[in-house]
C-alpha cells in the first residue's frame, strides 16, 4: 500500500515515486528538482493507478514540451476500429496524450480499450459522454448522473478529466451580455451553459467542487480545468470573459492543490499573434504557475484545410512563452473529423512546434537532434538525414520521386549544391559546373 493519495501528496511528504523517477530521467532533470516542482503545482505527472500501461509524462515548466492528440466515436463516426486505427497512428506518431472525445454509442468499450493498449496518458471530457451514455436530454441529466460518468472514467484508468467547473452562473449572466461573435464554442463549455440555462441552477463541477476532488484524489486523476470561455475567434481573444474565466480557475486551482489533486489548465483558441506571450504570462500568474494546456492558439480565422499551420505558428510562440502541453490541430478543423491522413498532417505541425519552442526555452536536449542533422547536412549523408526526419517517411518519398544526376546532390542545385562544392574546394579539390 502506498504512503501517497497522489503524486503531489508524495512529493509534499518528500517521497519520489517510480513515476518521478522515469520522467526526471526522460527530462534530464534531478529527481529532487522534480519533486519540488510537483510538490508546488508547476509539473504534474498524469497517471491513474489503474492505467498499468502508461509510460509516465510530466507536463510542466522546465520540461519538453508535449502535445495531444483528440479522436473518438461520434453518432455520424462511430466506428471503434477505424478509431482504434487513429490511436495506433498517434502512438507511432509519439503523441504523448490522447484526449477520448466519445459522445455515442458504446464509449465505455472503445475508451477501456485505449486505456489497456495505451502508454500515452489518456484525457477525457465526462460532460460529453453524458449526453451519450444516459442517451436522455441534457437538461434531464442529473447532477449525480454526471458524477457517475466521472467516476466511471476515474475507474477506468483516465488519466486526466477536462472539467469545465469556472463557467459559473456569474460567467454564464455575462456571456450573454457582452457582444461576442462566436458566444461559446467549447463544446463541454456549451453543454454546461446549456444545461444550466434550461434548469435554472448552477455549475454543478462549481457548486461541488469538493466532490469532484474526492473522486479525482481517489484514483490519483489529474483535473484539465476547462476554458468554457475560450474565444472561438480573434475578435474575441483576451475580453473580460476568457479573463474572469482563468481568475476563477486561478482559485479553483488552488482548491484543488489543498486536496493534492493535480491540475492543469487550459486555454486559447483563436487568437492574435501579438497576444500569445501576454496570455501565457497572464496564465501563469493568475493560476500561480500551474501548466497550461493550450489549442493552437489559432492566429488567423481565414484558413480552414490549412489550421495545422495556423495552429502551429501559434503554438510555437505560445509554448515558448511558457505554455506545456499543445493540443494538435488538423486541417479538418472547422471542416470535419479528421481521417488519418489529416490526423498525421496534425500531429506533425504540432511536434514541430513543441519541438522549435523546447529549443527557444533551451530545454535539455533539444538541439541535439538538430546539431546531428546539421552534420548529416555537412555531410551530404542522406541516410542520416532521412532517418533524423520529423517524418522519414515523407522525407524518404520526396527524395525517392525526383533522382538527382549526381547522388551526392538533390535536384533542386544539382552540381551548384553549395554543400557539396564547398566539400570540394575545401578538401583541395576541382570543382566542373559545366560536363
Amino acid at each position: 500500500m502506498n504512503d501517497y493519495t497522489t503524486q503531489m501528496d508524495a512529493a509534499r511528504k518528500g517521497i519520489i515515486t517510480s513515476q518521478m523517477a522515469i520522467v526526471a530521467q526522460k527530462e534530464q532533470m534531478a529527481s529532487e528538482k522534480l519533486r519540488a516542482l510537483i510538490a508546488a503545482g508547476k509539473v504534474i505527472i498524469p497517471a491513474n493507478r489503474s492505467h498499468t500501461q502508461l509510460d509516465p509524462q510530466g507536463v510542466g515548466q522546465g520540461l519538453r514540451t508535449k502535445i495531444n492528440v483528440n479522436l473518438g466515436i461520434s453518432k455520424d463516426c462511430c466506428d471503434i476500429d477505424l478509431e482504434m486505427g487513429k490511436v495506433r497512428l498517434a502512438l507511432a506518431l509519439k503523441a504523448e496524450a490522447i484526449m477520448d472525445l466519445s459522445c455515442y454509442g458504446k464509449t465505455r468499450e472503445f475508451r477501456r480499450k485505449l486505456v489497456a493498449m495505451s502508454p500515452a496518458m489518456i484525457g477525457t471530457v465526462p460532460i460529453y459522454d453524458a449526453v451519450g451514455f444516459y442517451d436522455k436530454n441534457l437538461k434531464d441529466i442529473t447532477v449525480d448522473e454526471m458524477f457517475d460518468v466521472v467516476r466511471r472514467h476515474c475507474e477506468d484508468g483516465v488519466d486526466f478529466l477536462t472539467i469545465h467547473a469556472g463557467l459559473n452562473r456569474s460567467a454564464a449572466e455575462k456571456i450573454k451580455r457582452r457582444e461576442r461573435i462566436t458566444n461559446i464554442v467549447s463544446r463541454g463549455g456549451s453543454l454546461m451553459f446549456t444545461w444550466m440555462q434550461l434548469n435554472d441552477r448552477e455549475n454543478p463541477f462549481f457548486e461541488h467542487y469538493d466532490r469532484l476532488l474526492e473522486i479525482c484524489q481517489a484514483y490519483d486523476v489529474s483535473l484539465s480545468l476547462g476554458d468554457g470561455c475560450r474565444p472561438g475567434c480573434l475578435h474575441d481573444s483576451t475580453d473580460a470573459s476568457q479573463v474572469e474565466e482563468l481568475i476563477t480557475l486561478g482559485e479553483l486551482t488552488k482548491q484543488a492543490w489543498e486536496k493534492n489533486v493535480q491540475v492543469m489548465i487550459e486555454g486559447p483558441g483563436h487568437m492574435a499573434l501579438n497576444e500569445i506571450a501576454g496570455n501565457m504570462m497572464l496564465e501563469k500568474r493568475l493560476c500561480h504557475g500551474a501548466p497550461f494546456y493550450v489549442l493552437g492558439p489559432i492566429v488567423t480565422d481565414v484558413a480552414p484545410g490549412y489550421d495545422h499551420i495556423t495552429s502551429a505558428i501559434g503554438g510555437a510562440v505560445a509554448a515558448a512563452s511558457g505554455a506545456d502541453f499543445l493540443c494538435y490541430v488538423t486541417p479538418a478543423e472547422h471542416l470535419r473529423l479528421p481521417d488519418l491522413e489529416d490526423m498525421k498532417e496534425g500531429i506533425i505541425a504540432t511536434r514541430i512546434a513543441a519541438h522549435a519552442a523546447d529549443i527557444a526555452k533551451g530545454i535539455p536536449g533539444a538541439r541535439r537532434w538538430d546539431d546531428a542533422m546539421g552534420e548529416a547536412r555537412a555531410a551530404l549523408d542522406w541516410e542520416k538525414m532521412l532517418a533524423l526526419a520529423m517524418d522519414p517517411e515523407k522525407a524518404r518519398r520526396y527524395r525517392q520521386s525526383s533522382q538527382p544526376e549526381h547522388e551526392d546532390s538533390c535536384t533542386m542545385c544539382g552540381k551548384m549544391c553549395a554543400v557539396r562544392n564547398m566539400n570540394r574546394v575545401m578538401a583541395g579539390k576541382d570543382i566542373q559546373l559545366n560536363d
